[in-house]
């Protein structure tokens, strides 16, 4: 069946005419495992942890008593993981002093152990020294800054104390709920999102009342400094996450706007899974002798597997749909290059019958946040999107990443394929490759010293599935019968 994808008319976004669901209508989420947290949809508002008594939450515990008894933990999770996160020195978080209502949180969180990047980073961060931190994507770095922020914070001071600068809005709004999650008994953390598509008067609200964290876009958080609405002169920490993007072209100037109208004595942390030129420049400029942690020996994550099918433009959807009825999928994330083909797509997979959501920068904000939320809970297994998705997006669900546009570059292909596999679990990268993308195949393989093979007839199902089922019971029910062009189940 050989398809070329034709403009036949916008999508209906958020409309999956298979499953017959609109996606402003409610639906309770699923289960998304260990690490989930869920986001609010609509509108990206200011998420405040309200003043918590432990005593009252936690009666019974007193001191001396086994306060692990009587935590919420989440189902273990019990998937094979990968020494990316195992290769460990046997560390635990308490080795850290970390105040017993953190611990809670991060137990709460379904963190066990810290990871390998945590274990580099937490202790130096909270020392008070600046860090340079490189791990790969998917290893715990939210965790690794997070954790040691929210140990210093101390609730008795109504000022913003730490700012968190990501590069997109549902970066920000991830942050915050993880911050939200790890925080809710430490008797009240109060923390802000702002990204910029939102209603400015509302952050002005918000930041008359007290605030600790703000986690913000870079556009946004400047604005609100040069307005006089946020108060940045008493932040200790300021930390960038996906530090590379935030250096690029599109953001270094306002990142060394806000730099220039913090306290002199602030702690910068910068963490990211590759640091070109632009980080070592802003790092000899602005860090003070930062403690540099280097944990990519290997660029790309190691329980991956990356193949590529040599296709013609024609034969794209086909082999996508081959695809599709042949893998055993738990989520899918699809790229591609430009926001016409995204809607294209999700056109045409709708029509082959399968569950599909589409995201992308030009959508309004509004829709953004209820795809995002809605495919973290669980209520749709595929999604095409834009590069506007390769940054930091957790979603433990996703097992296959499915470039049907060959990325441009090594570095958007390393991001891309790394929303699989998150920390540590398995997970599978297959690209559909043309005559034009040869060149930039070869590329990519030589700069991420890594091999991409040819798919073969059969995939091991071993290489990428594990225990884990996290898709809407209703997604699956509604979905096409094996022989009909379902996802194998």
């Amino acid at each position: 069946m050989a398809t070329k994808m034709e403009n036949t008319g916008p999508a209906v976004m958020g409309l999956n005419t298979h499953n017959r669901q609109l996606l402003g209508q409610p639906k309770a989420p699923s289960q998304l495992g260990p690490q989930t947290v869920s986001s609010q949809s609509g509108k990206e508002p200011m998420v405040t942890q309200k003043p918590a008594n432990a005593s009252q939450e936690r009666p019974g515990i007193r001191f001396g008593d086994d306060w692990k008894k009587s935590l919420q933990l989440p189902a273990k999770d019990s998937r094979v993981k990968t020494s990316d996160v195992t290769a460990t020195k046997g560390n635990e978080f308490e080795d850290y002093c970390l105040k017993r209502e953190l611990l809670m949180g991060i137990f709460e969180m379904g963190w066990e152990k810290p990871s390998p990047i945590q274990e580099e980073s937490i202790p130096i961060a909270l020392s008070g020294r600046d860090v340079l931190a490189r791990a790969k994507n998917g290893t715990g770095k939210r965790g690794a800054y997070l954790i040691p922020l929210l140990e210093r914070i101390d609730i008795k001071k109504d000022h913003i104390q730490a700012v968190v600068i990501v590069p997109t809005r549902e970066l920000a709004l991830q942050v915050s709920q993880i911050s939200i999650q790890i925080s809710k008994h430490l008797g009240g953390v109060k923390v802000m999102a702002t990204t910029g598509g939102t209603n400015l008067r509302d952050d002005i609200m918000r930041l008359d009342e007290e605030v600790h964290v703000v986690i913000a876009t870079p556009g946004r958080i400047l604005d609100l400094i040069k307005k006089g609405i946020a108060k940045v002169d008493k932040v200790q920490m300021m930390v960038m996450d996906e530090a590379d993007k935030l250096l690029s072209q599109d953001f270094v100037v306002i990142i060394e706007d806000i730099i220039g109208l913090l306290s002199k004595n602030r702690q910068i942390l910068l963490y990211s899974a590759t640091f070109p030129i632009s980080v070592q420049k802003f790092m000899a400029k602005h860090l003070q002798k930062p403690y540099e942690i280097n944990l990519m020996e290997e660029l790309t994550l190691k329980g991956i597997t990356q193949y590529y099918a040599y296709v013609t433009e024609r034969q794209k959807v086909h082999c996508l749909n081959t695809l599709f009825s042949r893998l055993q999928i738990n989520q899918s994330i699809i790229f591609c290059n430009s926001t016409q083909r995204v809607e294209l797509l999700a056109k045409k997979i709708t029509q082959l019958g399968y569950s599909c959501f589409y995201i992308h920068a030009k959508m309004m904000q509004e829709y953004r946040n209820r795809v995002f939320h809605d495919f973290r809970n669980g209520l749709c297994r595929n999604l095409v999107c834009t590069d506007l998705f390769t940054r930091g997006i957790d979603i433990q669900a996703v097992n296959v990443v499915i470039n049907f546009d060959f990325p441009r570059n090594a570095e958007t292909y390393l991001h891309r394929i790394g929303r699989s596999g998150r920390f540590g679990h398995l997970g599978l990268a297959i690209n559909l490759i043309s005559a034009e993308d040869r060149f930039n195949l070869k590329t990519t393989e030589d700069q991420l010293m890594t091999d991409i093979k040819p798919i073969p007839g059969s995939i091991d199902k071993s290489l990428y599935v594990a225990e884990f089922h996290s898709v809407n019971p209703d997604c699956e029910a509604e979905a096409p019968q094996p022989g009909e062009g379902s996802e194998a189940q």
